[in-house]
């Protein structure tokens, strides 16, 4: 299992838009379909990555607690599903459904919103403000697979600085997980 890190964009970067298929419904969903009105979080996952699989059930808790406060939620998932038909969009309707994801689950087949983000990794988090410029990149929380239980601890904190209106904190930690598999 290759550890990938987030490329660390810098703070104050505008949210890239973007129109994906969300397998589930088969309709077109944009940025501005999922944005929230105190901040909007994408987070680019896939179904067969094993540090995805490690934070699933922690993002299904994190969006039910976070949602209702107004802050929006948004998977993507940008690898090249060729060679890795484990995620393909039928497996993608597979894991939302098994896991009662709460946010869209969007499927980005040329892989250009995952460049637009430059997103490195499975999982990758961006958090942006009710401007849509971003205040957050990195990791869920410091657990790994094997290593602890998925807390989204850094997530957390970044969200609820964001809900009090304080600064972000410069100091954040990039997530780690499989490289995006490009084509």
């Amino acid at each position: 299992m290759a550890k990938t890190p987030s490329t660390m964009v810098p703070l104050g970067t505008p949210a890239p838009s973007f129109s994906l298929l969300e397998p589930l419904t088969g309709e077109m969903i944009s940025f501005d379909d999922v944005r929230g009105e105190y901040g909007t979080v994408v987070m680019f996952i896939c179904n067969h990555c094993p540090f995805v699989k490690h934070v699933q059930e922690e993002l299904v808790r994190v969006a039910s607690e976070y949602g209702p406060k107004g802050v929006g939620f948004v998977a993507i998932n940008s690898n090249d599903v060729e060679k890795y038909p484990d995620d393909s969009p039928e497996k993608m309707v597979d894991d939302v459904e098994r896991l009662g994801y709460s946010f869209p689950y969007l499927f980005d087949d040329t892989q250009e919103v995952a460049k637009a983000y430059n997103a490195a990794c499975t999982p990758d988090f961006f958090v942006f403000d009710e401007s849509d410029l971003l205040v957050y990149r990195g990791q869920l929380d410091d657990s790994r697979p094997g290593s602890g239980v998925a807390d989204g601890k850094d997530l957390r904190l970044a969200l609820d600085r964001l809900l009090s209106g304080e600064k972000p904190l410069a100091d954040q930690q990039p997530s780690i997980g499989c490289n995006i598999k490009w084509k």
